[in-house]
């Protein structure tokens, strides 16, 4: 009797210990969702039990999020309404093999960008590129305990006398977009370039620890990087290109024309006939980076536009030509400043 009732009491003990600890990991490890179906349209909050494998909806992106900066654009969804109707984390800023077939509604318009050119098979155009530049998403591996802080630096001339080039080589990538030269001005515009964004017509050789971002216009150009990097014999477009680059291949990018088309709908909203170089330079920036810094923009302080480098008597003439709309692209810049997406340095 004695042997029962002490079995008798264990077997309660053992019981209410693990009746304790069910509701303990149930109160610890549950995920709260909302209730649209509360009254008055209020959301209530439920718990429901947190299973391994289990993830949190979410904006969702190509790439793992987190951010450890004092500003993290992509990671305040709710903090403006402006800001996330825009924003698609989903689109890659970068072609890759993985995302070689374009939707058709993208490869209509950006075949018609430059469409007095001969059409190619773009994914046999691609699958040879592939065979020589590495054609992987290098932002895809993201620790979220580091800040990765991204300075894009403009060819504007309100960058002569600014005194930003310490501050611009402090970023962990600093993109650089066209000619942008800086031998001679680093006390301006600084002396390091991770990236550099060129089409074939503004391409020039790059030193090996700088990712070459190509941003392509046409099937040609996708033909002339593979030649420049091999055979070297495509020497012209609509005008003269190199026909051999020197550039590190295993850094070499190519700019994906969905993200071109998402930057033209979603954010310059067809303004212009498709985005400035600027425009690609800085949305890019804004999805594989946690910071982001913007450098040489705009007009100068007299209402110049012209380069860093030149004095440019026809300052401002660009702006009349209607492939890109300056006024248009300045307003969503100072948008995403004011929402607190971007910084921008303002120069001479």
């Amino acid at each position: 009797m004695k042997c029962s009732l002490r079995f008798c009491f264990l077997s309660t003990a053992f019981l209410l210990v693990f009746v304790m600890s069910l509701l303990f990991t149930y109160s610890h490890h549950s995920i709260a969702y909302l209730d649209p179906g509360g009254l008055g349209g209020i959301h209530r909050v439920k718990l429901v039990p947190g299973y391994a494998g289990m993830q949190r909806l979410s904006k969702g992106g190509p790439y793992p999020r987190g951010c450890a900066c004092r500003r993290c654009p992509a990671e305040e969804p709710g903090a403006t309404d402006w800001f996330d109707g825009r924003y698609d984390g989903t689109v890659s800023p970068v072609w890759t093999k993985e995302n070689m077939d374009l939707p058709p509604d993208v490869q209509r318009w950006w075949m018609m960008l430059q469409p007095q050119f001969k059409s190619h098979n773009t994914h046999e155009v691609l699958s040879k590129l592939f065979q020589i530049v590495p054609g992987e998403d290098p932002y895809r591996s993201r620790d979220p305990r580091r800040c990765r802080r991204c300075a894009v630096v403009g060819n504007s001339g309100n960058l002569r006398g600014s005194g930003y080039g310490p501050e611009i080589d402090g970023h962990d990538f600093v993109m650089r977009m066209n000619q942008a030269p800086t031998v001679g001005f680093e006390g301006d515009v600084g002396g390091r370039t991770t990236h550099h964004f060129m089409y074939p017509e503004s391409a020039k050789n790059l030193p090996a620890n700088v990712s070459f971002v190509l941003v392509p216009f046409k099937t040609l150009d996708l033909l002339w990087i593979a030649s420049a990097l091999s055979t070297g014999q495509i020497r012209f477009t609509y005008a003269p290109v190199k026909p051999f680059l020197r550039v590190d291949k295993e850094k070499v990018q190519i700019y994906n024309p969905a993200f071109f088309k998402y930057i033209h709908d979603r954010w310059t909203e067809h303004h212009g006939r498709y985005p400035s170089t600027g425009m690609l330079v800085l949305f890019f920036a804004l999805h594989v980076c946690d910071e982001v810094n913007v450098f040489g923009f705009g007009a100068d302080s007299r209402g110049n536009w012209h380069h860093y480098w030149e004095n440019n008597r026809y300052a401002g003439e660009f702006r009349k030509t209607g492939v890109h709309d300056a006024d248009f692209e300045a307003h969503i810049i100072d948008m995403l400043a004011k929402t607190s997406k971007i910084e921008v340095y303002r120069g001479n």
